[in-house]
């Protein structure tokens, strides 16, 4: 089996600069120019081969971010204008999702073919991969179209999406209108290029100690599904807008893991943008924060673990420079003792009365950042209200956030009390140079209660503006209509935004160089603002997306 496929092999990220030391001419995939994954067989594989391989080398699991207004965000006005009359007509939108319904009028023509350029499904294996890739299968226009045109279509292009949340974010940025379902995409004149993830592997759930039946994807395939996405919009010459409606909770919330760079890398290039959602962790209750400046300097903080809850991992982030130990107390006032920060170093504690298993990683020094980070995985934890001492071994001043878990990898009955709903934007959103997208109702003006918020772990300015995200109108499969709500949902509508922006300034001639940073500056200069709130801020960004503004602003209209 392709070692990429394979559950008995980790998949790892390293640098290309070390690459020719471990290749041994099967073992590596390249992810992109920065960096690539080396597959290691492991037997016998267990919760401390974290620690004999670093945290950061492991791809974070990612959940989806989404479970109407075209007006109130200037896209209508747009269209109308006779100057404008922008719908992405000459822009390739990139899905990085569940897939897509390829048969869904949504994504169709008015003489029936498609408007997807290409599909690259990486859990079917029946097809050829694309060019420099090894698994998944591959289709382009004219496979799609023929598969159109059959009595049975999945026998041509056996590809679907059995969830809907791909096809949905597809179809806000891009679908066709239906007059008869009160429908239309943002920009629905710009073709698709399609990725479907594989599911994340199973081995790296379990490292993580994610529940075995929650959907969630790794980081390492969104960024194979970026450099694909990157190489047909190369080859067929077409600006590009990547939507990503998808995110993690785990790292720093800082800006600085793998995936964030990359697309901080394109983002800058010409007729490149990429439009992120901010998650939807902001009143789960899954962040904690405090910071300690007067003696003594040691803190704790309670987490109620629900019953439901069997396996989850909870990070811990510490800052600034000193050391930190941690202890623990179980409601049954168990005890884990005093644990020091260490360089590769796996800590087991099993407690006898309640049958609970911990694991910890106190990391001295994480590997993207160079900052301590704690990692507790719990395994049957005793339901009740849990409590963790953090103490500075320097008797320093020093300040911590702590994570819990994103989307479906953890049931609301598990939370912290006291908690803290800034800096709950969910990776990759804390990049700095994508869009990254708040959700709103459009409705009553007000931001959705569950929007990731910023600022960055380092006080970054994060989101960069809010969008509608409430009861999306969208295409769900089976040529079907429906609703989606969420920053996933905000995140696809920016991005038919930027597609309409990048049609004017690189299809339309008005500014051939432009790049995805450019034009994420423009829309965030036209944002509609509230008087009674000082911008940017951590919930609202720069404000509300407006793009009929934004082209007031720059004295085309």
């Amino acid at each position: 089996m392709n070692k990429i496929l394979d559950n008995e092999y980790y998949d790892l990220i390293i640098s290309n600069t070390l690459v020719p030391g471990f290749d041994t001419g099967d073992n590596i995939t390249v992810l992109n120019d920065e960096y690539s994954m080396m597959h290691i067989w492991k037997n016998n594989m267990d919760a401390c081969d974290l620690g004999r391989y670093t945290y950061d080398n492991f791809p974070s699991l990612f959940t989806l971010t989404s479970k109407v207004s075209i007006e109130k965000s200037g896209i209508t006005n747009v269209r109308r204008h006779p100057d404008l009359s922008l719908m992405g007509l000459g822009v390739a939108i990139g899905i990085i999702d569940t897939g897509i319904d390829y048969q869904h009028p949504a994504f169709r023509n008015h003489d029936g073919t498609t408007r997807i350029l290409s599909i690259w499904d990486q859990t079917e294996q029946s097809g050829m991969p694309p060019k420099d890739f090894n698994f998944g299968s591959e289709y382009g226009k004219n496979h799609i179209n023929a598969a159109l045109k059959s009595t049975d279509p999945l026998s041509i292009v056996p590809t679907f999406d059995s969830n809907g949340h791909g096809t949905a974010i597809a179809s806000v940025i891009a679908g066709t209108p239906d007059e008869e379902h009160s429908f239309t995409g943002v920009a629905p004149q710009t073709e698709l290029i399609v990725v479907k993830l594989k599911e994340a592997k199973q081995n790296l759930k379990k490292l993580f100690f994610a529940p075995e039946n929650a959907l969630c994807y790794q980081e390492s395939d969104l960024i194979l599904g970026i450099r694909y996405i990157l190489s047909v919009s190369e080859k067929t010459a077409l600006p590009l807008v990547i939507c990503i409606a998808m995110g993690s909770s785990q790292g720093g919330h800082d800006g600085l893991g793998v995936i964030s760079a990359y697309l901080d890398q394109i983002v800058q290039l010409p007729k490149t943008n990429v439009s992120v959602a901010a998650g939807n962790e902001g009143y789960h209750r899954r962040h904690y924060f405090h910071r300690l400046e007067a003696a003594p300097f040691c803190s704790g903080f309670n987490l109620k673990i629900g019953r439901n809850d069997k396996k989850f991992t909870m990070e811990i982030w510490p800052f600034p420079p000193g050391k930190v130990t941690i202890e623990i107390f179980s409601p049954n006032r168990e005890i884990v003792q005093s644990i020091s920060p260490s360089a590769g170093v796996c800590q087991k504690f099993s407690l006898p009365f309640g049958q609970t298993t911990i694991w910890i990683n106190n990391i001295l020094l994480e590997g993207s950042t160079g900052d301590q980070v704690i990692l507790v995985r719990f395994d049957n934890p005793i339901p009740g209200i849990w409590y963790f001492q953090l103490t500075s071994t320097e008797n320093e001043p020093f300040s911590f956030h702590s994570w819990l878990p994103s989307g479906n990898l953890i049931s609301n009955e598990t939370y912290f009390y006291h908690s803290d709903p800034n800096t709950t934007i969910t990776a990759p959103g804390n990049t700095r140079n994508a869009l990254t997208v708040t959700a709103y109702n459009q409705f009553d003006d007000s931001i959705l209660a569950e929007s990731g918020r910023g600022y960055s772990r380092f006080g970054e300015i994060v989101p960069d503006i809010a969008a509608p995200g409430y009861r999306i109108p969208c295409a769900i499969p089976g040529k079907q209509y429906g609703s989606i709500t969420g920053s996933g949902a905000a995140a696809a509508h920016a991005a038919g935004a930027s597609a309409m922006v990048m049609e004017w300034g690189y299809c339309k001639g008005n500014h051939t160089t432009v790049t995805g940073l450019q034009i994420n500056h423009m829309i965030m200069r036209g944002a509609q603002r509230n008087g009674a709130f000082t911008y940017p801020n951590n919930i609202w960004g720069y404000g509300q997306i407006d793009v009929y503004k934004l082209f007031q602003r720059i004295s085309v209209i």
